[in-house]
């Protein structure tokens, strides 16, 4: 049984706009036709008309940078100490629902704690619950300069946070092997650190030239693609002349960062919303108020530098948003990111949204079956009442969605509206202010409430 999908725009992927009076035809889990419904092949009297002649009609989403098992965090410890490995997956299942439920057909996982991602991935691909099709990597190899050796020396990186430490191109080169031989799609590195972390404010690459060449390297001779976090312009640098394959966030690269990217054909993904949504959401008493927004003020006032220049290179950019922290939770912010593409890079709402579709589609494991609609291509299928060329911003409307379709099968999520965070899953600060009595004075209260109550 085909089923025919009338389509009032049809935004492909593999155009510049969207077309009008166009059909999809799709036949079991792949697409059998795309293009004009005068067209189209006949309908047979057991094939299913649908009617979609009022909907923007367009490929299933793409995120590219989700973690998983990070749980919403709000501090670092909430991602690698507090709820065990084995929560951490099952929780990252209902994670996964929502970024399905948001549109997104499919998404990648830059980093996961244990073997967390990997394990939602192949129950997802073993038929046990519904998910978005997931390309993921294990926990992500760092050194002293890099994320994830976040904690003080005597307490090391732990077993259950999301980084490894390699301390030279060998460990990294032995942990990139038992990557590949517990099966993950594919390799991140950690090549620096964060522009808000007060010991990297210069942020200085975790390993050297000879050894990002190195692990780079052997992960591309193991069949695995390579993802670094590089915000600086030394890791940047390094990374690319390495070879790899898509570099996150790029703020501070520099010309000859650029130069390098391009020549290697090197893929870069912003992801902006975790520092637009920063800056926009965090609060005075938030414990990151002020300096991690003021920090990604700076980080964003450099991107739209560096990755404006890239743009004007010809460098192809990808969509990922960060999801998983306090501020960009599961299936909210994803839709976002697009906007922010369009704000900060200059860029079209249809380039925006090539990003999203095809470009992040020769990413992910899917390679060149996902990301378009094209006959051959899985039928995965974002309909939509609206029209997102005109105003990118519709797309994180949730209630404008009328269909998701997954591998030819529309997608009917029922998320627990009930499910609850548990204590045991956070970091538990009793108080955010020390109470001497200068400071009991200044807000009010001269004496002990319980003093007063008598």
């Amino acid at each position: 049984m085909r089923r025919h999908i009338r389509c009032g725009q049809l935004f492909t992927g593999l155009g510049e706009g969207a077309e009008r009076d166009q059909t999809v035809v799709t036949e079991g889990e792949r697409i059998a036709y795309v293009g004009p419904s005068a067209g189209a092949p006949m309908v047979a009297p057991e094939d299913e008309v649908v009617d979609h002649s009022g909907h923007f009609v367009l490929p299933g989403l793409i995120d590219v940078h989700v973690h998983l098992s990070y749980g919403n965090a709000k501090t670092e410890e909430d991602i690698d100490l507090y709820a065990p490995v084995e929560f951490r997956a099952l929780r990252g299942m209902e994670a996964a629902q929502r970024v399905l439920a948001a549109g997104f057909t499919s998404m990648a996982d830059p980093t996961t704690s244990g073997r967390v991602t990997p394990s939602i991935r192949d129950a997802i691909d073993a038929g046990l619950f519904t998910g978005p099709r997931i390309t993921c990597s294990g926990r992500q190899i760092t050194n002293r300069q890099g994320l994830s050796d976040w904690y003080p020396t005597w307490i090391g990186v732990p077993e259950t946070s999301i980084g490894v430490l390699a301390r030279d191109a060998n460990e990294g080169i032995a942990e990139i092997r038992t990557m590949a031989k517990d099966g993950v799609d594919f390799i991140k590195i950690a090549m620096d650190g964060d522009s808000m972390n007060p010991m990297t404010s210069v942020l200085v690459a975790g390993y050297n030239q000879e050894e990002t060449t190195a692990m780079v390297a052997e992960a591309h001779r193991l069949g695995k693609k390579v993802v670094v976090h590089a915000r600086g312009a030394e890791a940047v640098l390094y990374s690319a002349r390495a070879g790899v394959d898509v570099i996150l966030h790029a703020a501070w690269m520099d010309d000859e960062g650029l130069e390098a990217v391009v020549e290697n054909g090197c893929m870069i993904c912003p992801t902006f919303s975790l520092v637009v949504n920063d800056i926009d959401f965090t609060r005075p008493g938030d414990g990151c108020y002020p300096g991690f927004p003021d920090a990604h003020k700076r980080e964003i006032e450099a991107a739209q530098r560096s990755l404006v220049k890239a743009r004007d290179a010809g460098v192809t950019f990808l969509s990922g948003t960060d999801s998983g922290f306090a501020v960009t939770p599961y299936g909210e912010w994803h839709a976002r990111e697009l906007e922010h593409m369009v704000t900060y890079l200059g860029i079209s709402p249809a380039a925006a949204l090539r990003c999203a579709t095809v470009n992040n589609g020769t990413f992910v494991r899917e390679e060149g079956q996902v990301g378009a609609l094209e006959q051959g291509r899985l039928a995965d299928i974002l309909v939509f009442d609206g029209d997102p060329l005109t105003d990118i911003t519709q797309l994180q409307d949730r209630s404008r969605i009328r269909e998701i379709i997954l591998g030819g099968e529309t997608i009917n999520l029922a998320i627990n509206p009930k499910a609850q965070r548990l204590r045991s899953e956070f970091s538990y600060e009793m108080w955010n202010q020390v109470y001497t009595q200068e400071r009991i004075a200044e807000i009010g209260m001269n004496r002990p409430v319980a003093e007063a109550a008598e």
